[in-house]
């Protein structure tokens, strides 16, 4: 999927993370995935659900293109969450981050530190 949609991924301690939305991969699912969030942005100032309020933000912030991109790269890796996981979508699912790793100091001196 991130080579379908030119995603950067790279891999660091055996955790996978995504990156932007790139030039690389699929031109044409890269364009259907942006030529229908420009639809969803233009129409998010309609609806009230908790994405169109998001985006209405992000138009504020960024202008109506970044926000075009940035819903299809939120659409990308919803898809790829979908598709590596074999789970339907959720539109209520809140991700809970796991608790941090506890780093001992190299002194008695110096405070323990947590990972956020």
């Amino acid at each position: 999927m991130t080579a379908l949609v030119g995603r950067l991924q790279n891999s660091s301690g055996g955790k996978a993370s995504l990156g932007r939305i790139t030039k690389r991969g699929d031109d044409y699912l890269r364009t259907l995935l942006i030529q229908g969030d420009k639809s969803a942005v233009m129409s998010a100032d309609k609806r009230d659900d908790p994405t169109s309020r998001w985006l209405q933000q992000l138009v504020a912030r960024v202008g109506w293109q970044k926000a075009c991109v940035a819903m299809a790269n939120k659409n990308a890796r919803i898809l790829w969450a979908v598709m590596t996981r074999e789970q339907g979508f959720d539109a209520r699912h809140v991700s809970v981050k796991p608790p941090g790793k506890c780093r001992q100091p190299a002194s008695a001196r110096q405070p323990q530190t947590c990972a956020a």
